[in-house]
């Protein structure tokens, strides 16, 4: 079973059930199962086996990753904040102020997107707080949660994708063999990645001509969901739009900062002080280096709880809410954070499954034994891969550590462009899988932080990812033979073909939504 397709299973049936039943929980639990059956049954373990692998090194293993305990810190603290904001009467001051500057549902659907342009340091962060801050807004537009989901994941990943200074960036130019600049090459791939730039134009389109296909039209017209949490929280209106402003203002400067830390910026700041070379310190002059260096876990924890601090003592010296207030708002944002920290736990515990069934091996095989035979096809092979491997695991960054180096390898010379059109392939599949895997931690985010039902989210936004895909697919073919046969510049030919079939594709559903 190791290596083999099989490997897969435990994913595609967690993934089917979730989509048929609409249950989450169970269908994750279901895929988990299977996996530590069929790792059982390859090691002869039996049913003590079975439990050891489901739970030690599953669950209990995720559970006490570093990593892992980080994000669900920094989603415990992030929740407390959006809990705070709320009780302080930001949210609601925001929501006054957006609606005498916000005139229209294409505005409010415009200014989420733009919100989400703007907090490009990391998909996590990017998802809770563009919910947080725009559900109030759109809600008063009458936009349905779904579509302010799709919004929110839609500016979360394929954000960070094409952002140099981002955690996405950091983890990408970590999977390049040492003795590469990998923030170069990271810069190099964003031009040709296809599907981030497509899902953004889409976004826009459909919040500009306000029309939805699909199950997202549907949902549009189901708004019974909307303002049915008024009543259940009544906030005093003491605070004003700087106490929403400021508080997340914050969280990106600390963030920014915090991520910087863990990558050695200010450390060697000071040793170059010290020994009186500031001026010759790479790390102090070059930024991105320190960025792509950091640990993004550690930096968002640690800018968010700096954030918390000083958060709270901004609010208790304008008096806008009282110390016992702040202090119910800490479990109060975790308790809203519970169903995204169980999903993603249970998602995580199913990744390890796969793992440990050698789907990644499996994978790499396939990969490695058709790169130079189809050379030209590769760019596109390498998308639909890496979209099938980041769907069935729910992770972009685990799919960037297997195919970023196959790609490098087959491809040696740093000056091949059909080298970069796969990287960048392989970045955008990654992205396009992540975006429509119900088990994608960035899914999960982008449910919770627009309070929507995850299947609901994962259903309504899929019609419109993989036509996004289809297209991406499609210029990806282009890029290769433009690229293989001299044709130049691929890249600009790739670009106005792909543009061209989306928004002529966009404009016939118009029409047809029309009629």
């Amino acid at each position: 079973m190791e290596g083999s397709f099989l490997s897969l299973v435990p994913a595609i049936v967690a993934i089917a059930l979730a989509l048929i039943t609409k249950e989450v929980y169970s269908s994750l639990f279901i895929g988990i199962a299977i996996g530590g059956a069929f790792f059982a049954a390859g090691a002869g373990s039996g049913f003590t086996g079975f439990f050891t692998h489901v739970f030690n090194d599953g669950m209990i293993a995720q559970l006490s990753d570093s990593w892992n305990v980080g994000i669900l810190v920094f989603l415990v603290v992030l929740g407390s904040m959006v809990a705070l904001m709320n009780k302080a009467g930001g949210s609601r001051a925001f929501g006054e102020w957006a609606k005498k500057h916000i005139k229209s549902k294409a505005g409010a659907q415009i200014a989420t997107i733009g919100l989400g342009i703007l907090i490009f340091i990391d998909d996590y962060f990017n998802c809770l707080t563009v919910g947080s801050v725009m559900k109030p807004v759109t809600e008063k537009h009458g936009v349905s949660r779904a579509k302010l989901a799709y919004l929110i994941d839609a500016t979360a990943a394929p954000i960070c994708i094409i952002a140099p200074i981002s955690s996405w960036a950091a983890a990408v130019s970590g999977f390049v063999s040492e003795g590469e600049n990998g923030i170069a090459l990271f810069c190099k791939a964003i031009p040709f990645n296809f599907y981030a730039f497509f899902t953004i134009a889409m976004t826009l389109f459909l919040a500009a001509k306000n029309f939805e296909f699909g199950p997202m039209a549907k949902a549009a017209n189901d708004l019974s969901e909307l303002n049915s949490e008024d009543s259940a929280d009544p906030v005093e209106m003491k605070g004003s739009v700087i106490d929403l402003v400021l508080p997340i203002a914050m969280l990106i400067v600390f963030c920014v900062l915090g991520m910087i830390y863990t990558g050695g910026f200010f450390t060697a700041q000071i040793a170059g002080e010290t020994e009186g070379t500031m001026v010759a310190n790479p790390a102090y002059l070059n930024f991105i280096e320190s960025f792509a260096a950091s640990d993004a876990s550690v930096g968002l924890v640690l800018g968010s709880f700096a954030a918390l601090i000083i958060t709270v003592v901004i609010y208790l010296c304008r008096r806008v809410i009282s110390y016992t207030e702040i202090m119910a708002c800490i479990p109060s944002g975790f308790k809203a954070m519970v169903p995204a920290i169980l999903i993603l736990t249970l998602a995580w515990t199913l990744k390890s499954m796969t793992d440990s069934l050698g789907a990644k091996e499996y994978v790499a095989g396939i990969v490695s034994g058709s790169a130079q035979g189809l050379k030209s096809m590769l760019p596109a092979i390498i998308f639909v891969i890496a979209c099938g491997l980041a769907f069935a695991t729910g992770t972009s960054w685990g799919t960037f550590g297997i195919l970023i180096p196959i790609c490098i390898a087959a491809f040696p010379v740093a000056s091949d462009p059909i080298r970069i059109i796969s990287i960048s392939a392989c970045m955008a599949g990654a992205v396009c899988g992540d975006h429509i895997s119900p088990i994608s931690d960035t899914s999960i985010m982008a449910s919770a932080g627009a309070g929507c039902n995850h299947v609901k989210h994962v259903s309504t936004q899929l019609p419109y990812a993989l036509l996004v895909a289809a297209i991406s697919f499609v210029t990806y073919i282009v890029a290769g033979f433009a690229q293989h046969l001299g044709i130049l510049p691929a890249g600009i030919i790739s670009w106005v073909i792909g543009l061209a079939a989306l928004f002529g594709t966009l404009l016939f559903f118009k029409k047809r939504a029309e009629q």
